[in-house]
């Protein structure tokens, strides 16, 4: 019995689930440490097979030198989208870094393996809500779709102008930058009136020695205007998605 293989088919199925596996290593949320390797290579297996004919369509088989040519175009193709991805939601672990920094939890920094993320209790915590809210809101099936959209835009026999994205990692690290100090905007300019009260509390009486108010009064005021960020967060989440889908589908 002979079984009749479309080459074709297949070389252009392992080319979309290469740069499927690039991107899932880095983008959030899929780069969390909590899912297995396993599960994310089944889960390029299978949205390389969805994507298939339509990535197959204009697809001609390839010598060995040009198909390994392509392997690494598209292993760069998919690394590139997915640190666009990361670089959007970092604003979030931005954000938190920046209140763990003004409100005083900074002293208690570590590391949590799971999320590879290095800070204190907001830190990670914005990061694992952020991480939460994807799911729970649909967002990360908006990433996949526009993960998708990139192979229309960008065969799989393509390579990237390695000109624009620069100037796109530039721009997205200021936005990245921009979104921190926005989310965290709020409870940064009250944490710092708190401190120019207490520097006056103390100019005014300085046998109050109020300043040693200070680390007790900033945390109670972090954790009662953390609401806010809480509240808010959810809209951030899908501000933040619309602004990865708007990167990936400039660069390809």
């Amino acid at each position: 019995m002979d079984f009749a293989v479309n080459m074709a088919w297949v070389e252009s199925s392992l080319l979309a689930g290469v740069r499927m596996v690039a991107f899932l290593v880095l983008a959030p949320p899929f780069s969390y440490n909590g899912f297995p390797l396993r599960i994310k290579g089944m889960l390029a297996v299978a949205l390389s097979v969805v994507v298939a004919p339509r990535v197959s369509r204009d697809y001609t088989s390839l010598d060995t030198g040009p198909f390994l040519f392509a392997l690494i175009a598209q292993l760069i193709v998919g690394a590139l989208l997915g640190f666009l991805v990361y670089l959007v939601f970092a604003a979030v672990q931005s954000a938190g870094g920046l209140i763990d920094l003004f409100g005083g939890f900074q002293l208690a920094q570590a590391f949590d393996p799971q999320s590879l993320v290095n800070g204190a209790q907001f830190t990670r915590l914005l990061h694992l809500v952020s991480i939460a809210l994807l799911f729970t809101s649909g967002g990360y099936e908006l990433i996949i779709g526009g993960l998708v959209r990139t192979f229309d835009a960008l065969p799989v026999t393509g390579s990237l102008d390695m000109s624009d994205p620069g100037g796109q990692l530039i721009h997205g690290a200021s936005q990245m930058f921009l979104a921190s100090v926005q989310i965290a905007g709020p409870i940064i300019v009250v944490l710092f009136l708190a401190d120019v009260g207490l520097a006056l509390l103390t100019r005014v009486a300085p046998q109050l020695n109020a300043f040693q108010m200070g680390y007790p009064l900033k945390i109670l005021i972090t954790l009662m205007f953390g609401g806010v960020i809480f509240l808010a967060l959810p809209r951030v989440v899908s501000a933040l998605v619309d602004d990865a889908l708007a990167l990936m589908g400039v660069v390809s």
